[in-house]
């Protein structure tokens, strides 16, 4: 897809990803509705995109919440019309064992990615199909497909998004809409600092898979989107990791384990 003059809603736009593949979508010619819930933060990245030549509007919103993703998508279509390009990059919740999840959190944490995915997916996806065309990009993380230790309610909302991802391709096959499934391995974004402790729950092993920048991870989106994939896995380690997963899942898990947090004594080095 030639992105150039094409409208792409992107949901978590205020930082990190989002933010970062709105300016890398805005500075190829694409124009850009941003969601997150804070208008301020969207009003930053705005006016970033604007004092660079690019269009970009704001609409501040809780995806989690289906009435206001449909209100909030509603405005933009009047205002700006049906995007070519939905990306669902919103993400939150903490790393946590399962007896340290509240059943709220466990909620919250289903809210972003996977219901605030499903929601403005939903809310522009009839005219999407009534015009024919367009992508839909599902921003994950690695555990959705490989677990590791102490995550667990972050790790059910990745599956959980993997699986919408999935069946919307399966859903939308043969109607001129692509599914694009990214998976990046970690990434320098605010996600840290909002969830603490969390970076401490990584497993050793991903030392060796690198750090990547927000900007990276978007130009590979960029990128995904303009040659039509349906998968985009950064760095190449972390793709020859998950192409072992697939093959030998249970060497994987065992790695994760081997390296990742036993409750109650942090980061265990492999034996």
């Amino acid at each position: 897809m030639n992105v150039v003059g094409r409208l792409a809603a992107i949901s978590g736009a205020s930082s990190g990803i989002g933010a970062a593949t709105a300016r890398a979508l805005a500075a190829k010619g694409a124009r850009v509705a941003l969601f997150a819930r804070s208008q301020e933060r969207l009003d930053a990245v705005a006016r970033v995109i604007g004092d660079s030549g690019g269009s970009a509007h704001a609409y501040a919103v809780d995806l989690a919440d289906g009435d206001a993703a449909q209100a909030a998508a509603a405005l933009s279509k009047r205002e700006i019309g049906v995007p070519d390009i939905v990306i669902n990059s919103a993400g939150a919740g903490r790393w946590l064992d399962l007896d340290e999840t509240t059943p709220t959190e466990a909620i919250q944490m289903m809210g972003a990615p996977y219901f605030a995915a499903f929601n403005l997916t939903r809310a522009f996806i009839a005219d999407m199909l009534a015009r024919g065309s367009g992508r839909i990009v599902n921003v994950n993380s690695p555990a959705a497909f490989a677990p590791w230790p102490g995550a667990t309610g972050y790790t059910a909302a990745r599956w959980a998004l993997r699986g919408f991802t999935q069946a919307l391709r399966a859903d939308l096959h043969g109607s001129g809409i692509g599914v694009m499934h990214v998976v990046a391995g970690e990434t320098d974004s605010p996600y840290w600092e909002h969830n603490p402790g969390a970076h401490e729950r990584v497993p050793l092993i991903s030392g060796y898979l690198g750090h990547l920048s927000s900007e990276q991870v978007a130009r590979a989106i960029v990128r995904g989107i303009e040659y039509d994939r349906d998968e985009v896995i950064i760095p190449l380690v972390l793709r020859a990791t998950l192409a072992l997963n697939a093959l030998w899942p249970w060497a994987v898990r065992r790695i994760l384990i081997a390296t990742g947090r036993r409750k109650g004594r942090g980061h265990v080095a492999a034996e």
